[in-house]
């Protein structure tokens, strides 16, 4: 079987993109990249600096001086990686709700952007990776074999995140996480840079009715086609 060599998942927030991506990852044994952990780590170094995020220009700064790794996880919490800020592990303070909150204003910053996606690009290029976020197979990687746009209702990826920060000890409302989401849903599909959107080649999923192995058997039948 001919595998594709690179495979992107788009999607809006909390549609399942990591599960699937790490599950899909592990099946192919290709490399795990989550790009929005490093749109997560700038927006989470700028909130701890006290750089107010709507400080462009400051911001942007941050990002293109921040060091940020993604490595194999090193602590078996629940992690699929490790992500490293200046060699200081912030994984999951990367996964508060400030951040969550703040991510797709710093995410639509061009200077920001522009910072990040030629190391994730470079990345990518070397093959057998599965990468995911908001904008690989439309801006990012447009050559890549596979390109699945992972989607789900807001009400249910509301569900998924309130269970995982509950399960974290994070007290918050579902109420105020299906907010967020609506927001960040609005910042991410009308940004003018690199909006959220589906390539026009990308096979969309719908998971609201899937659990993360049914999801992922249907990204294992997308990959079988290239046989």
């Amino acid at each position: 079987m001919t595998l594709p060599q690179i495979i992107t998942i788009d999607g809006p927030a909390a549609s399942g993109k990591s599960t699937l991506g790490k599950n899909l990852a592990d099946w192919l044994g290709y490399l795990y990249f989550d790009t929005g952990v490093m749109y997560r780590a700038v927006t989470w170094a700028a909130l701890r600096a006290g750089i107010p995020l709507e400080f462009e220009t400051e911001v942007t700064k941050l990002a293109e001086t921040i060091d940020i790794d993604v490595c194999p996880p090193s602590q078996n919490d629940g992690r699929a990686y490790d992500v490293l800020a200046d060699g200081e592990d912030i994984t999951w303070d990367i996964r508060r709700p400030e951040v969550d909150g703040g991510v797709s204003q710093v995410s639509a910053y061009p200077g920001v952007r522009q910072a990040l996606t030629a190391q994730q690009r470079r990345i990518g290029l070397r093959g057998k990776v599965v990468m995911v976020g908001r904008d690989i197979g439309t801006v990012v990687l447009p050559e890549a074999d596979l390109k699945i746009y992972l989607n789900a209702s807001v009400d249910e990826r509301a569900r998924r995140r309130y269970k995982e920060l509950c399960d974290r000890g994070v007290q918050v409302s579902l109420a105020a996480i299906r907010e967020n989401l609506m927001a960040r849903d609005r910042i991410d599909s009308t940004r003018q840079v690199a909006p959220l959107r589906p390539a026009p080649d990308a096979t969309i999923l719908d998971s609201d009715h899937l659990d993360a192995s049914q999801t992922l058997e249907a990204a294992k039948n997308l990959v079988k086609r290239f046989q």
